[in-house]
């Protein structure tokens, strides 16, 4: 788990570093948050006490490996979302359009709108199946979704203004990428 999220951090700051410079990144811009540092603090916890006084939930390999699976998958097709969209994606939210601003709509992009969003789902989730942690698996879905449900909309009015028709069309053609967000 600790490789995993420090693999997870330590990519995203490199690939930002490299599509943005050094100067444009901060822990704020990666959207490391002190709500996140306490989720991540709070599933550690978990997975302690949870080894002291009910060890048999931690027993079930198989679980910890879908999980496993889950942190990969959720890897890759977040780092895919980043390679793809290069300049194009930042962490935070612009408001604004600038001159290198496009409409991604190739790779990853083809099949679900907000990959980056959608292999970060599947990633934090998974970090908390891997570790066999009920309580923060039930706890990391609903948080880190409505996060998301929160932050799609609010991120796709802004780009219905700088691309209209052709991101309506697209819109309207490939899905959100995380449940029960459209």
């Amino acid at each position: 788990m600790i490789l995993a999220v420090f693999f997870f951090h330590s990519s995203e700051y490199v690939l930002a570093i490299s599509f943005h410079g050094s100067s444009s990144v901060t822990l704020q811009s990666l959207l490391i948050s002190k709500n996140y540092l306490f989720a991540m603090l709070f599933s550690f916890m978990e997975y302690f006490v949870e080894i002291f006084f009910f060890p048999g939930l931690k027993e079930y390999w198989w679980i910890s490996n879908v999980g496993l699976v889950m942190v990969i998958i959720g890897e890759i097709i977040r780092k895919l979302a980043i390679i793809t969209a290069g300049q194009a994606f930042t962490h935070l939210i612009k408001i604004h359009r600038e001159e290198h601003h496009k409409l991604v709509t190739h790779g990853v992009y083809s099949c679900v709108r907000h990959p980056g969003y959608c292999g970060f789902l599947i990633w934090s989730v998974g970090t908390q199946i891997m570790l066999c942690n009920p309580i923060s698996t039930i706890g990391f879905a609903i948080v880190v979704w409505k996060f998301f449900a929160e932050r799609i909309p609010y991120e796709e009015y802004f780009l219905r203004q700088f691309f209209g028709p052709q991101y309506e069309e697209y819109a309207q053609r490939v899905p959100s990428g995380v449940p029960f967000v459209e």
